[in-house]
């Protein structure tokens, strides 16, 4: 199956390089400005720099990863500020990742549970958070690190406003057998509520956070669940909307709260890659988020709406795609899903006429690629909007 990437390996690489400090990227985003509006923003003067000190679970799903294990395990036991509590979740690995897990647990902070068979990375998740015992959360993916400093400062965040659920910062992607040195600069806070936050994420259709660079209050989880086992690999994206829809939504900025590392054999290389596969993905998590904590907004069914209708248009999309690639059958496969998902979707200006390619009632249009590629230009700047901003 094709991949239809939405932004392009080279201008990812060179924002995300860029990405902290730097005034000119910060610029370039103003060219494609949000509809979300903070709540409330702390510059880097009014940031705290000692808090009182909190305890922190860090779960940290594993399978086949003992390579990258105690990198993983090493950056959230060198925290400071905090006291951790490491859990790491054996998935049944054929490597040997319980003899490192064994290793690492003769530090008192770690905790190992081990799969008696293998559950996959969210019911391993899962079953980590019942190991759990702090005050706030974090998932870490054992071959992710987090950076010095970033539980403190999510932690100093979230005494600020109590009403805070989730708190995130900026991920810094890496493919180097050797991880970069984190970046920082001057820290200051975004905060926005929740339900402007999650209309965001509606508007948009796309997830804003990796992972290892979000913290969730414990309570928070609690109170939301657990992930969904029904979802494959887009379970986070769900968990922040669900956590989203009743609380508030806060961000550290200026400093990479976590290292990221992109390699072939990472789950968002693999089973969350295709594109119609990630369509289908991203569709059930909005149908679980708004018949969840989304279900008592009192615009839910307008949200769910507005999200549905997003994701159908960028299916057609790529099945215009596909058709210039001359893959018919796969245009027809990204049609069906927008039939399915938002059918009036099929009968806007612009995207009536995709059907009519597949039935060869209409040629290539000249104006019609002029148009996506401008709008594949739109969703260049919303990267580097991320980046800059984080949503």
């Amino acid at each position: 199956m094709r991949n239809f990437a939405p932004v392009s390996t080279q201008i990812r690489e060179v924002v995300d390089r860029h990405a902290i400090p730097s005034t000119w990227l910060a610029a370039a985003a103003a060219l494609r400005p949000s509809h979300l509006r903070p709540m409330e923003r702390v510059p880097a003067r009014d940031v705290p720099r000692q808090v009182r000190r909190a305890r922190v679970s860090v779960v940290v799903p594993c399978y086949n990863y003992a390579h990258f294990l105690r990198g993983a395990v090493g950056s959230a036991l060198a925290q400071e500020d905090v006291d951790v509590q490491v859990v790491i979740v054996d998935d049944r690995s054929p490597d040997d990742t319980a003899s490192v897990a064994a290793e690492l647990a003769q530090d008192p902070r770690v905790t190992v549970v081990s799969n008696e068979q293998n559950l996959g990375h969210v019911r391993s998740f899962n079953r980590g958070l019942e190991q759990a015992d702090g005050e706030f959360l974090v998932r870490l993916d054992a071959d992710d690190l987090l950076t010095p400093g970033c539980l403190s400062r999510a932690v100093a965040l979230f005494r600020h406003d109590p009403g805070i659920g989730l708190v995130y910062g900026n991920p810094y992607h890496f493919t180097t057998a050797t991880p970069p040195a984190p970046r920082s600069s001057r820290v200051s806070w975004t905060i926005w509520s929740g339900a402007d936050w999650l209309e965001e994420r509606c508007r948009r259709g796309v997830n804003c956070i990796t992972t290892p660079e979000a913290m969730v209050r414990m309570s928070v989880m609690h109170q939301v669940g657990p992930l969904d086992t029904r979802l494959r690999f887009a379970q986070d994206m769900e968990l922040w909307c669900r956590i989203a829809a009743g609380s508030a939504v806060g961000r550290v900025n200026g400093v990479d709260q976590a290292l990221h590392r992109d390699h072939d054999s990472s789950m968002s290389a693999t089973d969350g890659s295709p594109a119609l596969v990630d369509l289908e993905e991203r569709r059930q998590v909005f149908a679980s988020v708004f018949e969840s904590t989304g279900a008592a907004l009192p615009n839910a069914a307008e949200l769910h709406s507005l999200a549905t209708r997003v994701l159908a248009r960028e299916s057609v999309t790529y099945a215009d795609r596909a058709l210039d690639a001359g893959d018919r059958a796969l245009a027809e496969q990204f049609l069906g899903f927008a039939r399915e998902t938002a059918p009036a979707v099929l009968h806007e200006r612009g995207m009536s006429s995709v059907q009519r390619r597949t039935r060869n009632e209409a040629s290539r249009s000249r104006l019609r690629v002029l148009r996506r590629r401008l709008a594949g230009v739109g969703r260049e700047f919303d990267y580097v909007r991320w980046a800059v901003h984080g949503v």
